[in-house]
Protein backbone atom coordinates (compact mmCIF):
# COMPACT_ATOMS: atom_id res chain seq x y z
CA UNK A 1 0.00 0.00 0.00
CA UNK A 2 3.05 2.34 0.49
CA UNK A 3 4.35 1.84 -2.47
CA UNK A 4 0.57 2.34 -4.50
CA UNK A 5 0.52 5.90 -2.19
CA UNK A 6 4.36 6.75 -3.22
CA UNK A 7 3.41 5.86 -6.95
CA UNK A 8 0.26 7.96 -7.21
CA UNK A 9 1.84 10.93 -5.38
CA UNK A 10 4.23 10.71 -8.21
CA UNK A 11 2.15 10.42 -10.99
CA UNK A 12 0.11 13.64 -9.65
CA UNK A 13 2.18 16.71 -8.58
CA UNK A 14 -0.67 18.59 -7.96
CA UNK A 15 -2.34 17.18 -5.31
CA UNK A 16 0.19 17.53 -2.73
CA UNK A 17 -0.85 21.35 -2.39
CA UNK A 18 -4.38 20.50 -2.23
CA UNK A 19 -3.98 17.95 0.63
CA UNK A 20 -5.56 19.34 4.00
CA UNK A 21 -3.00 19.37 6.78
CA UNK A 22 -2.89 20.56 10.55
CA UNK A 23 -1.68 23.35 11.82
CA UNK A 24 1.64 23.24 13.49
CA UNK A 25 1.92 19.15 14.04
CA UNK A 26 1.04 15.94 11.96
CA UNK A 27 -2.25 14.80 11.29
CA UNK A 28 -3.24 11.44 11.04
CA UNK A 29 -3.09 10.36 7.71
CA UNK A 30 -1.24 13.24 6.28
CA UNK A 31 0.95 12.87 3.21
CA UNK A 32 2.28 16.15 2.85
CA UNK A 33 4.85 18.83 4.46
CA UNK A 34 3.29 20.87 7.60
CA UNK A 35 1.45 23.59 6.48
CA UNK A 36 4.27 26.61 6.50
CA UNK A 37 4.32 29.67 8.58
CA UNK A 38 7.59 30.94 7.29
CA UNK A 39 10.00 32.30 4.25
CA UNK A 40 12.35 29.22 4.66
CA UNK A 41 9.42 26.98 4.93
CA UNK A 42 7.29 28.47 2.28
CA UNK A 43 10.65 28.07 -0.21
CA UNK A 44 11.24 23.90 1.03
CA UNK A 45 7.64 23.94 0.35
CA UNK A 46 8.08 24.94 -3.22
CA UNK A 47 10.78 23.50 -4.17
CA UNK A 48 8.95 19.84 -2.95
CA UNK A 49 6.13 20.35 -4.58
CA UNK A 50 7.69 22.10 -7.74
CA UNK A 51 11.29 20.53 -9.04
CA UNK A 52 11.30 17.60 -6.54
CA UNK A 53 8.21 16.38 -6.97
CA UNK A 54 8.31 16.83 -11.43
CA UNK A 55 11.67 15.18 -11.16
CA UNK A 56 10.49 12.38 -9.87
CA UNK A 57 7.25 11.80 -11.47
CA UNK A 58 9.25 11.88 -14.62
CA UNK A 59 11.73 9.57 -12.91
CA UNK A 60 8.66 6.99 -12.66
CA UNK A 61 6.98 7.12 -15.48
CA UNK A 62 10.10 6.38 -17.81
CA UNK A 63 11.48 3.75 -15.47
CA UNK A 64 7.77 2.93 -15.87
CA UNK A 65 7.99 2.64 -19.74
CA UNK A 66 11.55 0.87 -20.05
CA UNK A 67 9.86 -1.80 -17.29
CA UNK A 68 6.80 -2.43 -20.12
CA UNK A 69 9.01 -2.25 -23.09
CA UNK A 70 11.44 -5.07 -21.26
CA UNK A 71 8.31 -7.37 -20.48
CA UNK A 72 6.96 -7.07 -23.74
CA UNK A 73 9.60 -7.26 -26.24
CA UNK A 74 12.05 -9.40 -24.69
CA UNK A 75 9.61 -12.22 -22.70
CA UNK A 76 10.49 -16.19 -23.39
CA UNK A 77 7.68 -15.87 -25.95
CA UNK A 78 8.56 -12.86 -27.95
CA UNK A 79 12.19 -12.80 -27.67
CA UNK A 80 13.08 -17.25 -27.85
CA UNK A 81 16.82 -16.51 -28.91
CA UNK A 82 18.59 -14.21 -26.66
CA UNK A 83 20.67 -11.27 -28.15
CA UNK A 84 24.51 -12.11 -26.82
CA UNK A 85 25.80 -8.36 -26.72
CA UNK A 86 27.14 -7.27 -23.48
CA UNK A 87 28.06 -3.48 -23.78
CA UNK A 88 26.69 -0.35 -25.21
CA UNK A 89 28.93 2.29 -24.87
CA UNK A 90 26.04 4.93 -25.48
CA UNK A 91 23.35 3.51 -22.97
CA UNK A 92 26.29 3.42 -20.67
CA UNK A 93 27.28 7.35 -21.26
CA UNK A 94 23.83 8.34 -20.86
CA UNK A 95 22.93 6.57 -17.55
CA UNK A 96 26.49 8.08 -16.05
CA UNK A 97 25.88 11.56 -17.24
CA UNK A 98 21.76 12.00 -17.01
CA UNK A 99 21.69 11.40 -13.41
CA UNK A 100 24.70 13.85 -12.96
CA UNK A 101 22.51 16.40 -14.73
CA UNK A 102 19.50 15.58 -12.73
CA UNK A 103 21.78 16.17 -9.12
CA UNK A 104 23.06 19.03 -10.54
CA UNK A 105 19.37 20.19 -11.06
CA UNK A 106 18.07 19.25 -7.24
CA UNK A 107 21.51 20.97 -5.82
CA UNK A 108 21.65 24.56 -7.13
CA UNK A 109 18.52 25.61 -5.48
CA UNK A 110 18.65 23.25 -2.53
CA UNK A 111 22.13 25.26 -1.90
CA UNK A 112 20.05 28.47 -1.66
CA UNK A 113 17.25 27.14 0.90
CA UNK A 114 20.00 25.90 2.74
CA UNK A 115 22.09 28.43 2.55
CA UNK A 116 19.11 30.98 3.85
CA UNK A 117 18.61 28.35 6.76
CA UNK A 118 22.22 28.50 8.11
CA UNK A 119 22.32 32.72 7.26
CA UNK A 120 20.64 34.69 9.76
CA UNK A 121 19.43 38.27 7.87
CA UNK A 122 20.44 41.18 8.53
CA UNK A 123 17.88 43.31 6.91
CA UNK A 124 20.26 43.88 3.34
CA UNK A 125 20.76 40.46 2.24
CA UNK A 126 18.54 39.30 -0.40
CA UNK A 127 16.34 35.93 0.74
CA UNK A 128 17.92 33.38 -2.11
CA UNK A 129 15.60 30.71 -1.44
CA UNK A 130 12.47 33.50 -2.31
CA UNK A 131 14.32 34.26 -5.22
CA UNK A 132 14.60 31.00 -6.62
CA UNK A 133 10.61 29.79 -5.73
CA UNK A 134 8.66 32.80 -5.65
CA UNK A 135 8.70 36.57 -5.36
CA UNK A 136 11.35 38.27 -3.20
CA UNK A 137 10.89 38.44 0.02
CA UNK A 138 12.44 40.70 2.92
CA UNK A 139 12.83 39.59 5.95
CA UNK A 140 14.47 42.25 8.86
CA UNK A 141 17.19 41.59 10.87
CA UNK A 142 16.96 39.51 14.07
CA UNK A 143 15.58 41.41 17.18
CA UNK A 144 15.38 38.08 19.90
CA UNK A 145 17.94 35.88 20.13
CA UNK A 146 17.00 32.51 21.93
CA UNK A 147 19.64 29.50 22.97
CA UNK A 148 18.28 26.24 23.18
CA UNK A 149 20.34 24.07 24.35
CA UNK A 150 19.77 19.57 24.45
CA UNK A 151 20.14 18.20 27.79
CA UNK A 152 19.51 14.33 28.35
CA UNK A 153 16.54 14.47 27.77
CA UNK A 154 15.16 17.44 27.78
CA UNK A 155 15.45 21.20 26.55
CA UNK A 156 16.61 24.26 27.93
CA UNK A 157 15.51 27.81 26.56
CA UNK A 158 17.51 31.16 27.40
CA UNK A 159 16.23 34.73 26.39
CA UNK A 160 20.30 35.86 25.75
CA UNK A 161 19.56 39.49 26.00
CA UNK A 162 16.90 39.24 28.86
CA UNK A 163 19.48 36.76 30.83
CA UNK A 164 16.20 34.41 31.84
CA UNK A 165 15.72 30.86 30.91
CA UNK A 166 13.98 27.72 31.49
CA UNK A 167 13.55 24.02 30.60
CA UNK A 168 11.01 22.34 28.62
CA UNK A 169 10.14 18.94 29.26
CA UNK A 170 7.47 15.89 27.91
CA UNK A 171 4.26 15.50 29.55
CA UNK A 172 3.03 13.12 30.11
CA UNK A 173 -0.86 11.51 28.65
CA UNK A 174 -2.11 11.97 32.21
CA UNK A 175 -0.58 15.74 32.73
CA UNK A 176 -1.82 16.75 29.18
CA UNK A 177 -5.35 15.22 30.15
CA UNK A 178 -5.36 17.56 33.60
CA UNK A 179 -2.64 20.58 32.80
CA UNK A 180 -3.10 20.87 28.85
CA UNK A 181 -6.08 19.14 27.41
CA UNK A 182 -6.16 18.58 23.07
CA UNK A 183 -2.79 18.87 23.08
CA UNK A 184 -1.26 15.99 21.11
CA UNK A 185 0.64 13.42 22.92
CA UNK A 186 4.43 13.24 22.91
CA UNK A 187 4.72 16.60 22.07
CA UNK A 188 2.88 18.47 24.67
CA UNK A 189 5.69 20.18 26.91
CA UNK A 190 5.41 21.63 30.03
CA UNK A 191 6.74 25.13 29.39
CA UNK A 192 6.32 26.20 25.72
CA UNK A 193 9.59 28.97 24.22
CA UNK A 194 6.95 32.23 23.70
CA UNK A 195 7.99 34.12 20.94
CA UNK A 196 6.95 37.15 18.80
CA UNK A 197 5.01 37.27 15.56
CA UNK A 198 6.22 38.41 12.41
CA UNK A 199 9.60 38.78 14.29
CA UNK A 200 12.66 37.92 12.86
CA UNK A 201 13.84 35.18 15.70
CA UNK A 202 17.96 33.69 15.96
CA UNK A 203 18.08 30.27 17.55
CA UNK A 204 21.61 29.80 18.67
CA UNK A 205 21.46 25.73 19.07
CA UNK A 206 23.86 23.79 21.45
CA UNK A 207 23.97 21.05 24.02
CA UNK A 208 24.71 20.57 27.01
CA UNK A 209 28.62 19.91 27.41
CA UNK A 210 28.39 16.70 29.42
CA UNK A 211 25.81 15.24 27.08
CA UNK A 212 25.55 14.10 23.00
CA UNK A 213 24.98 15.51 19.61
CA UNK A 214 20.43 16.27 19.65
CA UNK A 215 19.07 18.19 17.05
CA UNK A 216 16.68 21.03 16.84
CA UNK A 217 13.99 20.54 14.61
CA UNK A 218 10.67 22.60 13.90
CA UNK A 219 9.29 21.30 10.40
CA UNK A 220 6.75 24.38 10.28
CA UNK A 221 9.45 26.87 10.66
CA UNK A 222 11.87 24.72 8.00
CA UNK A 223 13.93 24.46 10.45
CA UNK A 224 16.51 21.61 11.84
CA UNK A 225 20.11 22.04 12.59
CA UNK A 226 22.52 19.54 14.90
CA UNK A 227 22.86 20.40 18.67
CA UNK A 228 26.50 19.25 19.40
CA UNK A 229 28.15 19.84 22.64
CA UNK A 230 31.20 22.86 23.03
CA UNK A 231 29.53 24.16 19.58
CA UNK A 232 26.93 26.75 18.92
CA UNK A 233 24.99 26.61 15.41
CA UNK A 234 22.79 28.86 14.58
CA UNK A 235 19.14 29.10 12.86
CA UNK A 236 16.47 31.82 11.79
CA UNK A 237 12.30 31.97 11.99
CA UNK A 238 10.29 34.32 11.31
CA UNK A 239 6.88 33.00 12.19
CA UNK A 240 4.02 34.64 10.56
CA UNK A 241 1.07 33.36 12.35
CA UNK A 242 0.13 32.90 15.78
CA UNK A 243 -0.13 29.65 17.41
CA UNK A 244 1.36 27.02 18.67
CA UNK A 245 3.86 24.51 17.00
CA UNK A 246 5.87 21.88 17.68
CA UNK A 247 9.49 19.97 16.83
CA UNK A 248 11.14 16.79 18.18
CA UNK A 249 14.84 16.13 18.63
CA UNK A 250 15.93 14.72 14.73
CA UNK A 251 19.28 13.26 16.20
CA UNK A 252 19.01 9.78 17.64
CA UNK A 253 20.29 10.72 20.92
CA UNK A 254 19.50 8.08 23.43
CA UNK A 255 17.01 6.00 25.33
CA UNK A 256 14.74 9.28 25.53
CA UNK A 257 15.15 10.67 22.11
CA UNK A 258 11.49 10.18 21.46
CA UNK A 259 10.60 11.82 24.34
CA UNK A 260 12.28 15.84 23.71
CA UNK A 261 9.29 17.36 22.15
CA UNK A 262 10.22 21.07 21.18
CA UNK A 263 6.65 23.46 21.11
CA UNK A 264 7.10 27.19 19.76
CA UNK A 265 4.57 29.12 20.75
CA UNK A 266 3.96 32.49 18.61
CA UNK A 267 2.05 35.23 20.40
CA UNK A 268 1.00 39.24 19.27
CA UNK A 269 3.89 41.52 20.06
CA UNK A 270 2.29 43.36 22.99
CA UNK A 271 1.55 39.67 24.45
CA UNK A 272 4.82 38.76 24.25
CA UNK A 273 6.14 42.09 25.50
CA UNK A 274 4.20 41.32 28.61
CA UNK A 275 5.40 38.00 29.15
CA UNK A 276 8.65 38.53 28.63
CA UNK A 277 8.87 41.66 31.23
CA UNK A 278 7.26 39.73 33.98
CA UNK A 279 9.57 37.00 33.59
CA UNK A 280 12.75 39.19 33.81
CA UNK A 281 11.33 40.35 37.28
CA UNK A 282 9.85 37.67 38.33
CA UNK A 283 12.71 35.06 37.04
CA UNK A 284 9.40 32.44 37.09
CA UNK A 285 8.70 30.77 34.06
CA UNK A 286 5.02 29.74 35.40
CA UNK A 287 4.35 33.54 36.61
CA UNK A 288 5.13 34.88 33.01
CA UNK A 289 3.12 32.25 31.39
CA UNK A 290 -0.10 32.86 33.32
CA UNK A 291 0.04 36.34 31.95
CA UNK A 292 -0.78 34.82 28.41
CA UNK A 293 -4.36 34.05 27.23
CA UNK A 294 -5.22 30.66 27.91
CA UNK A 295 -4.47 28.07 25.13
Amino acid sequence: MGAVSAAAMALVPTMASAQDVGRGHPEPGQFHLQESVTPIMDSIVAFHDGVLMWTITLIVLFVLALIIVIVVRFNAKANPVPARFTHNTLVEVIWTVVPILILAVIAIPSFGVLSDQLTVPDGERKYLGANLFSAEVEVPEATLTVKASGEQWYWNYEYVDQGVAFDSNILSEAEIAELKPGQPRLLAVNNELVVPVDTTVRMQITASPSGVIHAFAVPSFGIKIDAVPGRLNETWFNARETGLYYGQCSELCGKDHAFMPIAVRVVSAEEFATFIAAFEESRDYATAAALLPAL
